[in-house]
């Protein structure tokens, strides 16, 4: 008895390109996130901006990592919940 071909994967391979050039909005656990590379009193600034914005108590907004590059740029993720929910 001979073994069945494979089945041909382009739909597959065509759904999940698509699925990677459009990016998903929301991560699986829910969170927003942005990534910035500032001067370091932007990076503060910017910081700011969003705890002002999005409340930390209501979105749970957290600077998620953070490092510090060359010429005093900070690169930094911020996170929070789309809602106040």
């Amino acid at each position: 008895m001979r073994t069945p071909p494979r089945p041909p994967l382009d739909g597959l391979k065509k759904r999940l390109d698509r699925h990677r050039r459009e990016g998903a909005r929301l991560p699986r656990d829910g969170f927003i996130r942005e990534t910035y590379a500032l001067p370091r009193t932007d990076a503060r600034e910017k910081a700011r901006e969003w705890f002002d914005r999005w409340p930390k108590q209501a979105y749970w907004t957290a600077i998620e990592s953070w490092c510090e590059r060359p010429e005093d740029v900070i690169e930094f993720t911020m996170r929070r919940l789309p809602t106040a929910d």
